[in-house]
């Protein structure tokens, strides 16, 4: 069996973390994989090419950075954690050329930051842009950072993420399930699941007190249902915006959640009726398909 990450493994991660005097910090969500199989199972989904800039965020002590250095273009990742600088620069060390750090809290380094990094390593014929977020995420953060790279990062076509199993289920949940919900509806305007399997607390350390799971995204921008067409930026953000009234009041029909959220009921009542959606209907009962009928036949009405 081949290594993907010398650091994959109880005891090298000891080893890292004791020289450098270094705990695993709570409160940034940090639980170091020791398992090597694990790493190249992500590997395996990631499908990484000497042409992809990887975007990682919490790349921790490196362990699946160095796994990911020799098979990517560049590999930028983002560390909140001011004491883990020294140590990547050590365990990054036999590919530095192609290994860019970005200090930081990922919600708020965009793509611009992440290029330029990779841009500053010099790279003869590699697209800075990130294609790729591949990561072990912090679980506090996960959700809303897959989402917003979809959202920002038009470059990044693929995210092979490790996150709590929970949400994992609301990436990928259907229409009328426990899990869907606005999140759910949101992400499916830009990216599928394509994959997806189970992590279970042993192979961290220290082990979480949640069950883990690692999802494919596959960028497949939801299409314009009369032209088949991708939905333009603007269009895509009024979706959200109309899913976001939608699943504000759960409890209420779409109708009255809407109409409780700036939409007036009469031009709701006209686009219920242009796209045969039951008013008294609730919004998880509405596919992402739904919602960008509607949200077309709301275009140009009253609106907040």
């Amino acid at each position: 069996m081949p290594v993907h990450s010398w650091l994959a493994s109880p005891r090298e991660t000891r080893g890292i973390l004791d020289r450098y005097g270094l705990a695993t910090k709570h409160r940034l969500g940090q639980n170091f994989l020791v398992n090597d199989a694990v790493i190249g199972k992500i590997l395996d989904l990631a499908e990484l090419a000497d042409t992809d800039v990887v975007f990682e965020i919490g790349p921790g002590i490196g362990t699946l950075t160095v796994a990911m250095l020799p098979l990517a273009g560049a590999v930028v990742s983002v560390e909140a954690d001011r004491d883990l600088p020294p140590v990547l620069a050590e365990t990054c060390s036999r590919d530095s050329e192609r290994f860019a750090l970005v200090e930081g809290d990922a919600l708020r380094v965009g793509a611009a930051q992440l290029t330029d990094a990779v841009g500053s390593l010099g790279i003869e014929g590699l697209d800075p842009q990130p294609t790729k977020l591949v990561s072990n995420l912090p679980y506090q953060v996960a959700a809303t950072v897959v989402l917003k790279t979809f959202e920002q990062m038009p470059s990044v076509r693929r995210a092979v993420v490790m996150v709590q199993a929970e949400v994992a289920d609301r990436m990928a949940a259907s229409p009328g399930s426990k899990a869907y919900g606005g999140y759910t509806a949101k992400l499916a305007l830009y990216a599928r699941p394509t994959g997806r399997f189970e992590v279970g607390p042993g192979n961290f350390m220290p082990p979480p007190h949640v069950d883990s799971a690692v999802i494919r995204l596959d960028r497949m921008p939801m299409p314009d249902p009369s032209t088949g067409e991708p939905l333009s930026c603007e269009c895509i953000s009024w979706c959200g915006r109309v899913i976001d009234a939608a699943f504000a009041q759960r409890r209420k029909t779409i109708r009255n959640s809407m109409g409780s959220n700036g939409f007036d009921k009469a031009v709701l009542d006209e686009a219920f009726a242009a796209v045969g959606i039951s008013p008294t209907a609730r919004a998880e009962a509405l596919s992402p398909e739904d919602f960008v009928r509607l949200s077309l036949a709301l275009e140009g009405s009253q609106h907040v």
